[in-house]
């Protein structure tokens, strides 16, 4: 008998070490759907940027409205991340929509967004690579 429950043990202790990486491992699963579905709402306000500032003239409120959904947006994958790459994707998108920011606060109604665009597929790619 002492042999038996042994084996139990040994065998309830390495159900409990394969079962520990799989917890981890569907964390880090979780962690990267929510920084991909984050990063696809990004770049549907990106779009929505894109089509404001070309539509400024009918209402210049709608650009601002924009940069305010991707902060959001940026704030809720900053906060669930713990990733340098994704960090520093989230900081250069930010400087970016900062840039425009300015630039419409500043008069310009047709601010140059590349920098917004190109940062949004940066973030894109980090969070689906």
């Amino acid at each position: 008998m002492p042999a038996r429950h042994r084996r139990l043990a040994i065998l309830a202790a390495t159900a409990a070490l394969v079962a520990i990486p799989a917890t981890v491992g569907c964390s880090a699963v979780d962690k990267a759907l929510d920084c991909a579905r984050t990063a696809e709402s990004v770049a549907d306000s990106v779009t929505d940027l894109q089509q404001a500032v070309e539509n400024a003239s009918n209402d210049p409120t709608q650009a601002s409205e924009s940069l305010d959904k991707i902060d959001k947006n940026l704030d809720d994958i900053g906060d669930k991340t713990d990733n340098a790459d994704v960090s520093k994707a989230v900081d250069d998108l930010n400087k970016a929509v900062d840039n425009v920011r300015t630039s419409i606060k500043n008069g310009d109604e047709t601010p140059d967004v590349s920098p917004v665009t190109d940062s949004a597929g940066e973030l894109t790619k980090v969070c689906t690579s």
